[in-house]
């Protein structure tokens, strides 16, 4: 690949610069013998407008935009604490990382006006949610080197489905739950001897109640069991529905706050049609009572001769 210097600053370019400072980066490594890296970079697509802005952010705005990661890692492992049962200040993290946003989404109204583009609801909801998606997702480097070229979508509950303790060949021989974990309790050497003693000294028939008793104790504890795990499929189920419908509404927010943007777009251009035939129909209705004088004075013109 060329180095990344010069991609970097391809990235860094006005967005009506980009393809032009594409094609010409790609010619002169063409024409330095780097076939392979002209290619690589001729291949490069241009970058909608949000994923443009996101772009800048991370090179002007670098530690606000540190911020905002650090923040998404930081609610990744409470949420992941929290499953797993430990004590997590879950609202504090989560009031963090909407900070670390909202500052950056200020920033990039700031970008975007700077560089002349208009801001709109929809290209700030696009913004906002490829940064929050961003922050969500462990390990991905998608944007954060600051060559992103499209949107990336909301992992919304999805990234809390991953965090879910998984049930292996393991645990279900040895019985335990991925919900509720079942521990037998321990008992004590000297229980264990006392038992024993008091086992000699019992009758058969004593023993025999005691061991139906422990029987039936097992059975209860099999039967709670087998509810913890259905009960935890069945949350497993419910969480992975949210996040797809969480998923889907975000993706048709995004589509209605197109359509109403096209439809104000649309609005506009009839109101200035009317104010255009307007002021034609105005200067047609002056035409015509200009015509009636020129011929009224005409008349009155012949009128007068003898």
């Amino acid at each position: 690949m060329a180095p990344h210097r010069n991609v970097d600053a391809l990235f860094q370019l006005p967005l009506a610069d980009y393809t032009a400072a594409r094609n010409a980066l790609a010619a002169a490594m063409k024409a330095a013998g780097h076939a392979a890296d002209a290619e690589a970079i001729k291949a490069l697509p241009k970058p909608s407008l949000s994923a443009w802005t996101v772009n800048q952010l991370y090179w002007r705005h670098r530690a606000a935009f540190n911020r905002l990661m650090a923040a998404g890692a930081r609610l990744r492992k409470v949420h992941a604490s929290k499953l797993a049962g430990g004590r997590a200040d879950l609202p504090a993290a989560t009031a963090a990382q909407a900070a670390a946003l909202r500052e950056l989404t200020t920033r990039a109204a700031e970008v975007l006006r700077n560089a002349g583009h208009p801001l709109t609801a929809a290209l700030t909801h696009r913004v906002a949610t490829t940064l929050e998606a961003l922050a969500s997702r462990e390990g991905s480097a998608a944007g954060r080197d600051g060559h992103l070229t499209r949107d990336i979508d909301p992992a919304g509950f999805e990234a809390l489905t991953q965090l879910v303790p998984r049930q292996d060949s393991r645990s279900r021989r040895t019985g335990r739950s991925r919900v509720i974990p079942f521990r037998h309790r321990a008992v004590s050497a000297d229980a264990t001897k006392t038992g024993r003693r008091a086992a000699g000294r019992d009758s058969g028939a004593a023993r025999a109640a005691r061991r139906k008793a422990a029987a039936t104790a097992l059975r209860q504890s099999e039967t709670t069991l087998r509810a913890a795990r259905k009960t935890g499929a069945k949350a497993e189920a419910a969480l992975r529905s949210a996040a797809t419908h969480v998923k889907l509404a975000d993706k048709a927010k995004a589509v209605a706050e197109t359509r109403l943007e096209q439809a104000a777009a649309r609005a506009d251009a009839a109101r200035q049609n009317a104010r255009r035939v307007a002021v034609e129909a105005e200067e047609a209705a002056q035409a015509i009572a200009d015509a009636e004088r020129a011929e009224a004075e005409a008349r009155r013109a012949l009128d007068a001769l003898p």
